[in-house]
């Protein structure tokens, strides 16, 4: 099954600034990239992945550049079906997550975000084409409905949780056990339950 990892090696992660460096951002960008290709490599299924990324980046997976906004990118890419979009910064994705996406047989599969974003989807039929802006979600259930595709919606905390705000750090460290989790306990994040409410603090 043809799988596509969009990844951003332009300025990724920039709503952590406030507590990663860009060289940090970039650093830790790469684990998460690492973890959700090695999720996949876990699943009871063939897959063809390939990392989608806006510049030459070195990982374990065939990597295709594209610089365009990423709707377009991805779009060119759904003109063979299925096939299955896998964000990069699904820290806590499992194989067992993400068969329960690619397992399917829904026109579309999709997980959304926390934030309304579409974290993950599985499309077996190519009138599905995506819109990353806003709400996306929520418009590619529209897209499915005017195409009158089947649609069936993955309810997965581990596919649920994207990280991109520092809070989203915590969920990491909770529950997290990959590279992502490892490079955060190195750069000397740990969590802090004294007040009530767990948070990420930093040495």
């Amino acid at each position: 099954m043809r799988t596509v990892v969009p990844f951003s090696t332009d300025r990724p992660k920039s709503r952590l600034a406030d507590v990663l460096t860009p060289d940090e951002r970039r650093e830790f960008a790469a684990a998460m990239l690492a973890d959700v290709l090695a999720a996949l490599d876990g699943v009871d299924r063939d897959l063809d992945v390939t990392v989608l990324a806006t510049d030459s980046v070195d990982v374990d997976a065939p990597v295709v550049v594209d610089d365009r906004p990423l709707t377009a990118a991805v779009n060119d890419r759904l003109d063979t079906v299925p096939t299955a979009v896998v964000m990069a910064d699904l820290a806590l994705a499992t194989p067992a997550a993400l068969e329960t996406l690619l397992d399917s047989e829904a026109d579309l599969a999709i997980a959304a975000g926390l934030g309304g974003g579409t974290n993950a989807f599985l499309a077996r039929d190519a009138a599905f084409h995506v819109d990353y802006h806003g709400a996306s979600y929520r418009d590619h259930l529209a897209i499915a409905s005017e195409n009158d595709l089947s649609v069936r919606e993955v309810d997965s905390r581990l596919l649920a949780v994207d990280i991109d705000e520092p809070a989203d750090l915590t969920e990491v460290l909770l529950h997290g056990d990959g590279a992502a989790r490892d490079w955060l306990v190195d750069a000397g994040f740990e969590l802090d339950v004294g007040g009530g409410r767990v948070e990420v603090v930093r040495e």
